[in-house]
């Protein structure tokens, strides 16, 4: 009995892909263009946006004028200041965790 060329589940997988791939090119085009005049957003304001993310987040659930990532941003510095800024709540949530950890093994 001869062995098939691909198995039943690559198969399945490239077929999904395929599937999504046709899909995807179905999808509207959004212009950026109003957004990005005006202020030009670098790492300072990528921080801030960063360390405000969770409120964003919540904002944006209840109004579609709330994101939470700038789109008018200078690129890399922008995304390294967002970086920090939301990793921020992350570290400082570990911390306290592991000080109670501690002290309640004590």
């Amino acid at each position: 009995m001869k062995t098939p060329l691909i198995s039943k589940t690559t198969g399945m997988i490239i077929l999904a892909v395929i599937l999504f791939v046709v899909v995807a090119s179905c999808a509207n085009k959004e212009s950026v263009e109003s957004c990005l005049t005006g202020h030009t957003y670098g790492f300072w304001g990528g921080l801030w946006h960063g360390i405000i993310a969770p409120i964003d987040f919540i904002g944006m659930l209840f109004r579609d004028t709330v994101t939470l990532y700038a789109q008018n941003n200078n690129g890399a510095w922008y995304a390294f200041g967002f970086l920090i800024g939301s990793g921020g709540w992350g570290f400082l949530g570990g911390k306290g965790v592991a000080r109670r950890r501690q002290k309640s093994a004590s």
